[in-house]
């Protein structure tokens, strides 16, 4: 499968990096929040045709 995604009226590439700093580096990311982000992603996805190559957080 080819990385760009191919239309009937064009073809692309699109890359985004997103960052989320957290201020003075609290812990505000739980693990249950951390999985309903991995799965918003994920619905994200499906509903746009994106592919995401990594998610995480710490």
């Amino acid at each position: 499968m080819s990385d760009h995604v191919c239309k009937s009226h064009n073809k692309t590439l699109l890359l985004y990096h997103v960052v989320l700093p957290l201020k003075y580096r609290r812990t505000v990311i739980t693990l249950e929040i951390g999985e309903a982000l991995k799965s918003i992603c994920l619905e994200i996805s499906e509903r746009y045709e994106m592919e995401f190559i990594e998610i995480g957080y710490e």
